[in-house]
């Protein structure tokens, strides 16, 4: 069986798909665009002013043309998996389309913020993490995976009782100021970082509102390697979860947390609908932020069931959406 995944793949989670179906025995190939970048200076340029004048993103165009000469090169698929269509053209899908038996997508985020209803028509099975697009749409129900295997325990330096690491969004990172003076008034050791092209207008506001003292909320304009996110989640007691406005689904943090055996803090309501659903592992926090207490955060993980844990592992997420079982 051949079987292709076409994304972005911003965070870099998607590769574990096609890792897994190698595992099974699947020839796989992820077409992964994200990686398509200016060659130089000189065509950065060139796409910036075509952007200005002509409204043509020659990136984009780039990107779109990738996807169509590896599909050529690499020949017929049994089955391709698009993850999160809006940043591919029509075009690209229709043919996209022709070279395989089914093609398959899973929406990382709602049809709110990434409205691609006009795409849907391309797809003979359509995932989604969001229950309220489920509901509507009649997709069929999907959450992200762990995809680190077995849980493993890092409990050996605990720095922190709580880390974040979260790209920006203007509506979620609101809820930063007021979470750090929680943390900082129950003395909790805390590390958050934001990531994005337009932190710089949020950090000046947080430097102009912050105490003199150093408070620990890093901005920065470029993305953070998986593995020292990694590292940062080992020497935490809890990760921090923060939801986009109308967001339902799960994160992949709270699937890392899973594997990781560390506890989770969250403002997602819905997390409490999960058979792994555990208060004394999962924190869903109130307005005012008062049930973050540092006996949640230092009391001990409790360890959830292996058959539950099993059902979110990536190797069963895997026979699900491509029905190797």
């Amino acid at each position: 069986m051949k079987i292709c995944v076409i994304s972005f793949d911003y965070w870099d989670y998607d590769h574990y798909i096609v890792k897994a179906l190698t595992k099974k025995g699947v020839q796989s190939h992820h077409i992964k665009i994200g990686e398509i970048k200016h060659d130089n200076f000189r065509e950065k340029a060139n796409n910036a002013l075509n952007k200005m004048f002509f409204q043509r993103n020659l990136k984009h165009e780039k990107r779109q043309k990738y996807v169509i000469d590896t599909l050529e090169k690499i020949g017929h698929q049994d089955q391709i998996l698009v993850l999160n269509p809006d940043v591919f053209t029509n075009e690209t899908l229709h043919f996209v389309r022709k070279k395989t038996n089914k093609l398959i997508t899973f929406l990382y985020d709602n049809l709110t913020r990434f409205p691609v209803q006009n795409k849907l028509h391309f797809f003979d099975k359509i995932f989604s993490f969001d229950d309220q697009d489920v509901q509507e749409y009649g997709f069929q129900k999907l959450c992200n995976y762990n995809y680190l295997g077995s849980p493993k325990q890092y409990n050996e330096v605990l720095d922190f009782d709580m880390f974040y690491v979260t790209s920006f969004d203007k509506n979620r990172n609101k809820i930063i100021f007021p979470l750090v003076e929680r943390l900082n008034r129950i003395a909790a050791k805390f590390q958050i970082v934001v990531v994005g092209k337009k932190v710089w207008h949020h950090k000046l506001k947080y430097i102009l509102i912050a105490d003199q003292k150093k408070i620990p909320v890093l901005f920065r304009r470029k993305t953070i390697d998986s593995g020292i996110i990694f590292d940062f989640y080992k020497r935490t007691r809890t990760i921090l979860d923060l939801m986009r406005v109308g967001q339902t689904g799960l994160s992949f943090r709270v699937f890392e947390a899973m594997a990781l055996q560390k506890k989770i803090i969250t403002n997602n309501v819905a997390i409490k609908d999960y058979d792994f659903y555990n208060p004394n592992n999962i924190l869903v926090l109130n307005d005012d932020f008062s049930n973050l207490t540092m006996d949640f955060l230092q009391s001990p993980y409790q360890e959830i069931p292996d058959e539950i844990y099993t059902k979110y592992t990536l190797d069963s997420w895997v026979d699900m959406v491509f029905e190797l079982k």
